[in-house]
């Protein structure tokens, strides 16, 4: 394998590391000071300076207005997001997309694809189940009456749910069998209660009762659900990874400038062996999250499915992010919980990403199984 980017996703990187140079990471208030949801909606501005750079469709075909890329460039682009708490479904958005495009039928991607590639409308993903902790196709039953389909069913901490125009929710059916629907917002049946992330974010509680859609609204190819559980837990590892990045690099200039008995701390040999075992983790984080990318986006053959680079990239990515926070408040002393320093928001993000789509043990458990089912010769 090559893990050397191509022009066309370095370029989306650059393009992404523009957009994304003029953000403040404290340009809503502090979850720390703020009860309820830092704000209400994601940053419009910046999602409309995302459309116009053409990052919004990164995975689509060139007839829907996309590039034509693939898993690897969309996670270079969330890598950079991170850096900087970017507050837009870029993610949830871009990966909806590109199920919707590789699964569906052709009057459901002409209705989507291209507007979603504009920024005119936003999708998202309902991915934690009904509790967070259980598989989330398990959440939400489905059955067929006619030619239409009638879901029931909850799925907890959908992100962006009040800014989506149509979410994708994975449901099983009679039979055993995934399928996608495809809810449109303020749909008959489908009602949404607030809920908040330790970021601050307005999460939704999705709750459908015979909420009844047309066949071109559900996906029912197979493996269409593993796909976009595997992409979106990656595209949750970019994130990690650069949002661990940026941590560490504020925690560098800080431990560089702060003295004690007359010298930098960054000279003292505790403080750099705990920034050394971060950077390792960082390491780790990175290769294990470019194998996972790869494998999605080339459908190379493995030894283990995809999932199984997957699980080890999340598990990486849960624990790594948590302990490189947890190191730089360590490391800047009082200072890392002055709301007026925003070292305090970084946690408050790595602590959702540890836990979305589920936290370190569950990936352990699942690539368990995954060893168990295809033992390695």
């Amino acid at each position: 394998m090559d893990f050397t980017f191509t022009e066309e996703q370095q370029a989306a990187a650059e393009a992404a590391k523009g957009v994304f140079a003029g953000v403040a990471p404290d340009a809503v208030p502090s979850p720390a000071l703020t009860p309820g949801a830092v704000a209400d909606t994601h940053d419009r501005a910046l999602w409309a300076r995302l459309a116009d750079a053409d990052l919004l469709s990164l995975l689509l075909d060139e007839r829907y207005g996309g590039a034509g890329l693939d898993a690897v460039a969309l996670c270079l682009v969330l890598r950079e997001s991170a850096q900087v708490l970017a507050r837009v479904p870029l993610l949830e958005n871009s990966a909806a997309a590109a199920a919707v495009q590789a699964f569906a039928g052709d009057e459901a991607k002409s209705a989507l694809l291209a507007r979603a590639g504009r920024g005119e409308i936003v999708l998202t993903v309902a991915a934690h189940g009904r509790t967070g902790h259980d598989p989330a196709e398990l959440a939400v039953t489905a059955r067929q009456d006619g030619e239409a389909w009638v879901l029931d069913g909850v799925q907890t901490a959908v992100p962006w749910a009040y800014d989506a125009d149509v979410t994708v929710v994975p449901a099983h059916t009679a039979t055993g069998r995934t399928v996608l629907a495809l809810v449109p917002r303020e749909h008959p049946g489908a009602v949404l209660a607030e809920q908040f992330s330790t970021s601050g974010e307005r999460l939704g509680e999705l709750r459908l009762e015979s909420a009844r859609l047309t066949a071109r609204d559900v996906i029912d190819a197979d493996g269409a659900w593993e796909w976009l559980r595997n992409l979106l837990a990656t595209g949750t590892c970019a994130l990690a990874l650069g949002l661990g990045e940026r941590v560490l690099r504020m925690t560098g200039e800080y431990t560089s400038e702060r003295e004690q008995f007359g010298f930098p701390i960054a000279t003292f040999q505790a403080v750099a062996v705990q920034a050394a075992d971060r950077y390792i983790d960082l390491r780790a984080m990175e290769v294990t999250l470019w194998q996972a990318a790869w494998r999605i986006a080339t459908g190379s053959p493995g030894a283990l499915p995809p999932a199984g680079d997957v699980a080890v990239a999340k598990i990486w990515a849960a624990e790594g992010v948590r302990r490189v926070v947890q190191t730089a408040q360590h490391l800047h002393g009082g200072f890392g919980a002055d709301v007026d320093y925003p070292l305090h928001r970084y946690h408050a993000w790595a602590k959702h990403l540890e836990l979305s789509l589920g936290p370190a043990a569950a990936h352990e458990e699942a690539l368990g199984d995954l060893l168990a089912a295809h033992p390695l010769a």
